[in-house]
């Protein structure tokens, strides 16, 4: 018996310490478990989808552990100097983005990249973070729901990044920023007359977006609607990767057992399409488990975001949650045929590090705002 109740006593204390530590730390618990499974789950399929390359494997887990670096570091910010910082982060974002037109290296037919000799990135990531921050700070300690010259000045401030970001080209970071900014003013309030009046704008913004794509963004959307028109070029991606979903039936083929994966017929199986290979290789209740723990991120930080006592935190801790819904509702449709293909990677799975890590301070920003509630209440 004097055994029996030391391990009971010992897991409690181990909690409970666990507990005090992620206090400290500012982190919230709840939501680092469940991003880590996500990670975890991430690392064994791509593990799969990548051929059982172990060199690529490595890669993947030290940007993970460079995210979880971010995350942490960023959830000891202050919300007051995270308040104070937008600005001046989001100008640095849209210089470098000017930067990016003239001196930015091309890959693959997009100029996106900056290269300092010892590290080349993206300054369209840290857009990602600075549109929402930026926004929140402009109706900080303003009134609320926002007038017409108050939208109008969120307007330009998300037009100017989304459109630089869209001439590099780069639709997919593009329209995440652009639903990062979004958030800000659909969770700062809109007038009934307003949602009426943006509404009918609808048609004639679908136009002016058409007018100003690329030859090959127009041909993914005639692609999208009538993927068989070309089935062996633009339609090819679509067609192989429902194919694979579909042949994963409920259960799936079994880890690295996927044809369409294992046999190279599925395009971009580590990157943009890597969930067609949980698809065929985990079937529908490995894509609902893992759906399941997408949507908990989502619903906690959404809660974590209603939870905080002032305006910035609200809009920020909440714009950071919906977004990372829309990571997941673009890639997972445009891999199942129900959007257009862009470059939205599966969050914390697919290949890559930048992204990661710019999602991983985001939710590290959230942690902040978050943990730090009563000091910013009192």
């Amino acid at each position: 018996m004097i055994f029996g109740d030391l391990q009971p006593s010992t897991a409690r204390r181990t909690f409970t310490e666990s507990a005090r530590l992620l206090g400290t730390l500012h982190l919230d618990g709840q939501l680092l478990l469940a991003l880590s499974a996500i990670a975890v789950l991430g690392l064994a399929i791509l593990y799969s989808a990548s051929g059982q390359n172990e060199a690529l494997l490595l890669r993947q887990a030290m940007r993970f552990g460079l995210a979880m670096a971010a995350m942490i570091a960023l959830a000891q910010v202050s919300p007051k100097y995270l308040r104070l910082w937008a600005p001046w982060v989001y100008a640095v974002g849209v210089l470098l983005l000017v930067i990016v037109m003239f001196v930015g290296v091309a890959s693959k037919g997009a100029q996106r990249w900056l290269d300092l000799g010892f590290i080349r990135f993206q300054p369209s990531e840290l857009m990602k973070l600075a549109v929402p921050m930026m926004g929140a700070w402009f109706l900080n300690e303003r009134p609320l729901p926002p007038d017409i010259k108050m939208l109008a000045v969120l307007c330009v401030l998300i037009i100017i990044p989304v459109g630089l970001i869209a001439e590099q080209p780069d639709l997919g970071t593009a329209l995440l920023i652009a639903a990062s900014g979004v958030f800000v003013v659909l969770l700062a309030g809109l007038r009934a007359r307003v949602i009426v009046a943006v509404t009918a704008l609808i048609p004639l913004l679908a136009w002016l977006a058409w007018r100003f794509m690329h030859d090959y963004q127009r041909k993914r959307v005639l692609t999208f609607i009538n993927p068989e028109s070309d089935p062996l070029g633009a339609g090819y991606h679509i067609i192989q990767s429902q194919i694979a979903i579909g042949s994963g039936g409920v259960f799936g083929k079994g880890w690295m057992n996927g044809s369409q994966a294992q046999l190279e017929f599925l395009p971009e199986r580590s990157t943009d399409f890597i969930f067609a290979v949980i698809g065929e290789e985990f079937g529908l209740l490995g894509l609902l488990l893992l759906l399941a723990l997408y949507l908990f991120v989502v619903a906690r930080g959404v809660f974590m975001a209603i939870e905080c006592q002032d305006t910035f935190a609200r809009l920020v801790a909440g714009s950071v949650s919906l977004t990372f819904f829309v990571y997941l509702f673009v890639n997972a449709g445009m891999v199942s045929g129900l959007l257009p293909v862009v470059g939205v990677p599966l969050p914390l799975v697919s290949f890559g590090g930048t992204s990661m890590v710019t999602l991983m301070a985001g939710f590290g920003i959230l942690m902040s705002l978050h943990s730090h509630r009563k000091l910013v209440g009192s």
